[in-house]
């Protein structure tokens, strides 16, 4: 990759009437939903990876340090942090899909943006959807998405009443960015919101997971099998209200939750004394 070179480009696919899906790691990752809903549309629908982001220019090394593969004494890889772009032509799911996984920049974050608007325009994409998610005062059996958007129109796009739009002001993830970025390029871009209960932090929300797989490909007129997601949710679910069941301290912490949950309204998330990280129950089995 040369230096200066924002991406390197393995190939360029024809796509007709491609749509864009961004997944970043990093701030707005909560449960590993924006970054796994990539990893798992990658895997069931067999995407190709044809470009990745140069990590010199957007990533911090002492924050994100390299990865190293190490066998016998021999250094056998050498993995920076950084993204790629990946490719499902309509064939393959009824629509041709660009897939952008990335670590949220650390630096340049205009300049990182730009490269994608750029890249976008190069292919031809119309429309930009990214995922991001967040810690919120929900319960795990809640399933709340909500979304911000580049105009008003494209809620008139979205499945009736599946998805509330934000009202927040405060510091922002990439996704923010990005979006008003391809607006004023004359792009449409839309930023779907997992609101995740604060008590699981350290796995992955698979029921939330199949919920906005399901919403993304029926959004965006594309198919996608969610099936596999929904058994993993089911075996999850049962081992998070075993735990609850033996835990009268997170019993109680989710019944004010049940109880201080207003209808319609999506508080930001609040820091619990007596917060429990299931995450140490699981290690424990």
């Amino acid at each position: 990759m040369k230096e200066n070179e924002p991406l390197e480009i393995n190939f360029l696919p024809e796509l007709d009437n491609p749509i864009l899906i961004a997944g970043f790691e990093g701030w707005g990752n909560a449960l590993n939903i924006s970054s796994a809903m990539v990893d798992y549309i990658v895997r069931k629908l067999r995407a190709e990876a044809f470009a990745r982001i140069n990590p010199d220019l957007f990533y911090r090394y002492d924050e994100n340090r390299p990865v190293v593969d190490i066998e016998d004494g021999l250094l056998k890889g050498l993995h920076p942090p950084g993204g790629s772009f990946y490719v499902v032509k309509k064939d393959e799911s009824g629509r041709d899909i660009i897939l952008l996984k990335a670590i949220e920049p650390h630096m340049r974050w205009f300049h990182f943006v730009d490269t994608i608007i750029s890249f976008c325009k190069k292919l031809n994409i119309r429309i930009i959807a990214s995922l991001g998610s967040m810690y919120d005062n929900v319960i795990h059996t809640d399933t709340v998405i909500s979304a911000l958007a580049s105009d008003e129109a494209l809620f008139d796009t979205l499945p009736e009443k599946r998805v509330l739009k934000i009202n927040y002001k405060g510091p922002s993830a990439i996704h923010s960015t990005l979006l008003y970025q391809a607006r004023e390029n004359g792009i449409e871009c839309i930023s779907f919101w997992c609101h995740c209960p604060y008590y699981l932090q350290g796995t992955t929300h698979f029921g939330l997971l199949s919920d906005l797989g399901g919403l993304l490909s029926q959004w965006a007129g594309f198919e996608l099998d969610t099936s596999e997601l929904d058994a993993t949710w089911k075996e999850l679910n049962r081992q998070i209200q075993a735990i609850i069941d033996k835990n009268p301290e997170l019993q109680g912490m989710i019944n004010d939750l049940r109880k201080a949950k207003i209808k319609g309204s999506l508080n930001s998330a609040r820091k619990h004394d007596k917060v429990i990280h299931l995450e140490d129950f699981f290690k424990s089995r």
